[in-house]
């Protein structure tokens, strides 16, 4: 084995250990998490809120038992072939042994490590951009037409695992135009290629078409709840602190791309960035949106600083390199991730703020950055609903109905009854059992609709009783209660269908 391949291990090694320690028994999964993982039981070509790519994933997991270890690992994983993309695309710009350290530091001590601690479509998104620059700088090397064939299939993986690929070809085409590249426009084989690709990604396109599109609806709700609290100016500045300790390898990259002779065939790069980012301002992305834009920067960067920090009293410049994403990391590790109880956030809420981490997606600030509000609470939630349904009367006919996916998702996931808990929200909105007659009826209704649920569904059932909320008061479900309904009145099926109905002509 040589030094290198050791090395490599090395980071590949240290990188899956910082995913699991960066993460505090305190916290529960993140929202979003527990509806990923419930798609697994509902195995389709599409979803309201995803393509289908993290379902075969969520599959897998549940293959392998569930377990939060592996629940963690596959963002783990795709984080640690990042850097692997990385060191192989420095290898292919004859990068020496320190271009390739650098490269690994720089991407390992990045944002990518909170990117990875979460099992979001994200981590893969990250993966799929680094490897299809990457396949676009070895057919640029190699002229060679099967990166084309290559590229089609990587571009339609990551366009089943997340849309937002499609801004890297939002960011490349014009580029392309821009320098001698725009040859690859009168190939047979580049169009043999996009064909190959339409055909990978034709299953959740007819998917799309049978289901009226659903992804043009999430989009609109994108915009109308959540992009429109997003500041153009914040997007630009939360971009410097994505690899915030590598910024002295950024802007070496794009001084190369430009200046460099070496990497002047490479020059569509410099443009891809201006082009790509633009593309997410004029469209109020967040900013995390962009963070697969990077890594393949850092590989062009960290070859051209070991180019020209060979001399003199210039290799001892090579230490600093490395050591700077390092340093930076440190404060970083102590507000970026959930390893500190909500106590000592709120005591040192000052460090968080300054970067704004309090501030959620209705734009305001909070007590607690809002993915680690989002760890909280759900298997509060889920043992009093377990216990509500074990003292129910004909249990098996009972409907457990939540306000949002989280809670419906929580209460799949760690339920010791195996429950199947719906919401009218995202994609449990499909997942409805109405085979049944259901006699009963568990709600979990949001803290700020508690009051009204009484009075809206009692008249539907022989007795009505509110038995519980969250009360970890640091949850973004603080308050949420929780009622019980039995003896329906009616078959409430009907009123689940017209409901049903009702969202979907609405959107």
């Amino acid at each position: 084995m040589t030094i290198k391949t050791t090395i490599l291990i090395g980071f590949i090694g240290l990188k899956f250990l910082l995913q699991f320690l960066l993460l505090s028994s305190e916290y529960d999964l993140q929202r979003d998490e527990y509806l990923h993982l419930d798609q697994a039981n509902h195995l389709a070509w599409g979803y309201l809120s995803v393509p289908p790519f993290t379902s075969w994933t969520s599959y897998i997991v549940q293959v392998l038992g569930n377990s939060i270890f592996w629940v963690k690992f596959f963002p783990a994983l795709y984080g640690a072939l990042t850097i692997f993309v990385v060191w192989k695309a420095i290898e292919e710009l004859g990068g020496n042994l320190f271009a390739l350290i650098l490269g690994a530091t720089c991407v390992l001590f990045s944002a990518l490590l909170r990117l990875n601690t979460l099992y979001q479509p994200n981590s893969f998104d990250v993966l799929s951009w680094t490897v299809l620059y990457f396949i676009l700088l070895k057919y640029i090397k190699t002229d060679d037409s099967k990166w084309l064939y290559i590229g089609a299939t990587v571009f339609a993986i990551g366009f089943l695992n997340k849309y937002n690929i499609v801004f890297l070809l939002i960011g490349l085409l014009p580029s392309l135009l821009l320098t001698e590249h725009r040859k690859i426009f009168l190939r047979p084989t580049l169009y043999f290629a996009i064909l190959l690709g339409l055909v990978l990604i034709l299953p959740n396109l007819v998917w799309q078409y049978n289901n009226n599109f659903p992804v043009f609806l999430h989009l609109k709700q994108l915009a109308e709840t959540q992009l429109v609290n997003v500041n153009r100016l914040d997007f630009l500045k939360n971009q410097l602190l994505f690899f915030f300790g590598s910024l002295l390898v950024l802007f070496s990259s794009f001084y190369a791309l430009l200046f460099y002779k070496p990497f002047s065939k490479y020059k569509l790069f410099f443009f891809s960035i201006i082009f790509t980012l633009t593309a997410f301002i004029y469209f109020k992305a967040k900013d995390y949106y962009a963070i697969g834009i990077y890594p393949i920067y850092i590989a062009f960067g960290s070859v051209y600083l070991a180019d020209i920090l060979i001399d003199g009293w210039k290799k001892y410049l090579q230490i600093v390199a490395i050591a700077v994403p390092l340093i930076l990391f440190i404060p970083i590790f102590n507000v970026g991730f959930p390893n500190k109880s909500p106590e000592y956030i709120i005591q040192h809420s000052e460090n968080y703020k300054k970067l704004g981490m309090l501030r959620w997606e209705d734009g305001k600030d909070h007590e607690l950055p809002q993915d680690f509000a989002d760890m909280l609470g759900w298997k509060e939630l889920t043992v009093k609903v377990d216990s509500i349904y074990s003292k129910l009367p004909n249990k098996e006919r009972t409907l457990i109905l939540c306000d949002n996916y989280g809670q419906a998702g929580a209460i799949n996931f760690y339920s010791s009854q195996k429950l199947r808990a719906v919401s009218f929200n995202a994609d449990y909105i499909e997942w409805f059992d109405l085979t049944k007659k259901y006699e009963n009826l568990i709600r979990v209704k949001e803290a700020e609709e508690v009051n009204v649920e009484l009075h809206e569904t009692s008249p539907f059932f022989e007795t009505s009783l509110i038995v519980g909320s969250i009360t970890n008061k640091y949850s973004r479900e603080f308050g949420t209660g929780i009622f019980v309904f039995t003896g329906a009145k009616i078959d409430i099926r009907q009123r689940i269908k017209n409901e049903i109905a009702e969202k979907k002509n609405y959107h």
